[in-house]
């Protein structure tokens, strides 16, 4: 027993001195196990994307641009052509998505107008309800001057911009307004050129006769036109002013074949002067040079037929008027909006008919309004205030700048007239010719007048 314990003893030693002396270690036998199934590649979750925000739709602004408009009266053939000139300026921005301004608003604009009936008292009573209960952002005048001096008072007071795209008037801006643009050439050069005209065809003619209608806008041509003529050493045997109401001007042709005067100068609106013109040439009077304010420019007025042959008309604008970007350029000037063509073209499709210069008026109001928003990247009246005032641009409708002084804040200073005459086409048709300033005619002037 003693030996058995010894023998243990001893094989522990030496067990412990072959570990001690760095020997292997005798490991434990392992069963073999199961080579393990080939495991198949983790997923690596991915990061999950961060949603992209939705892209913000622009901001849109639509502002009210007020007028009224004498769909009723005697100045309705002028204000209906004004509209449709408006109407298809709206048109054309909808169709530019609008106005853009950087932030990223779009500003678009809608028409609220009423017809005025021709009535001054009328139109103050509506230009008051569109500030007061129409909210109207800006405002356009209504056609003619005395209409639109009726409706500038109010606007001035509201604080409200408004383009006056029918009224020649200068008195208008003589009165301190700040915020009334007029995109018409003054009443004081509306027959300047006429003079002018008469002295390149004939510097034997001496005596004008000026008969007028009584308004305000055609006393003012025609005071004007006076004092031009007389400064250029013209006689002006007769000057008379009729009634706006007046049909029977025999009495006033009479008068006027009595003092037998080379030419006879004034009129007033389409009803009036192409009744004038009529009975003018129903009497055989012997003129050798008819200049009628308003309706001889007017398409319709070549439904006079014979009577308009010859007739000469100033013109705000004329389809034959030779504005182009490339005329800017040689003007120094920036170039803005449709070329004459496009805008001819765009309203004989919308209205099937050729455009008077009281219709490219009208687009035109829209149109300046338009790029002074532009300019200004804003609809604060004070931002696009300030950017009418820097406006020195062509337009197909001609060139456009304001007077910024006290004395004649508004007035226009750079539109000039255009004068047409009736003349008959290579198939006997009536056709308007632009004859005077000399730089831009595209016919000779008949003269003298064969009656």
């Amino acid at each position: 027993m003693r030996r058995l314990s010894g023998l243990m003893l001893a094989a522990a030693v030496v067990v412990a001195l072959v570990v001690g002396c760095g020997g292997p270690a005798l490991a434990p036998t392992v069963p073999p196990t199961a080579k393990p199934a080939a495991t198949q590649p983790t997923a690596v979750a991915q990061p999950t994307a961060a949603p992209q925000p939705t892209a913000k739709p622009p901001a849109t602004k639509t502002l009210t641009l007020g007028f009224t408009a004498s769909q009723t009266g005697s100045l309705n053939k002028e204000s209906t052509a004004q509209i449709q000139g408006t109407r298809l300026w709206l048109d054309d921005l909808a169709k530019a998505g609008g106005i853009k301004l950087h932030d990223g608003t779009v500003v678009n604009f809608t028409l609220k107008f009423y017809d005025d009936e021709s009535n001054k008292d009328r139109v103050q009573q509506l230009y008051t309800k569109l500030i007061n209960d129409d909210k109207a952002d800006f405002l356009i005048s209504p056609y003619s001057s005395g209409l639109a001096d009726a409706a500038a008072v109010i606007a001035e007071q509201n604080g409200k911009i408004m383009i006056t795209a029918g009224a020649a008037s200068d008195s208008t801006h003589m009165k301190g307004y700040k915020l009334i643009f007029q995109l018409y050439t003054p009443a004081s050069r509306y027959l300047t050129g006429a003079f002018d005209l008469l002295a390149k065809l004939d510097p034997t003619a001496k005596k004008v006769a000026i008969v007028h209608e009584n308004d305000k806008f055609s006393t003012d041509v025609c005071n004007a036109a006076k004092a031009y003529g007389e400064a250029k050493g013209y006689q002006i045997p007769l000057f008379e002013g009729y009634d706006s109401a007046t049909t029977e001007f025999g009495p006033f042709i009479n008068r006027i074949v009595s003092v037998k005067p080379d030419a006879l100068m004034g009129g007033g609106h389409f009803q009036d002067g192409s009744t004038f013109t009529r009975q003018l040439f129903d009497k055989k009077a012997p003129l050798k040079l008819i200049a009628i304010l308003v309706a001889p420019p007017e398409p319709a007025f070549a439904e006079l037929g014979d009577a308009a042959l010859g007739v000469i008309g100033p013109s705000q604008w004329e389809p034959l008027a030779k504005y182009t970007a490339e005329s800017a350029k040689a003007a120094g000037l920036t170039w803005y909006g449709p070329s004459v063509a496009d805008f001819v073209a765009a309203y004989k499709a919308k209205y099937n008919m050729d455009p008077s210069y009281h219709a490219a008026g009208g687009y035109a109001a829209g149109l300046i309004l338009q790029r002074a928003i532009e300019q200004a990247d804003s609809v604060d009246p004070a931002k696009v205030k300030a950017a009418l005032d820097a406006t020195d641009v062509l337009t197909f409708y001609g060139h456009v700048k304001f007077d910024t002084t006290d004395k004649a804040h508004g007035l226009q200073l750079g539109h000039d007239m255009v004068y047409i005459q009736w003349q008959k086409g290579s198939d006997g048709k009536l056709v308007k010719q632009v004859v005077w300033p000399a730089e831009g005619k595209s016919a000779e002037a008949l003269y003298p007048l064969a009656r």
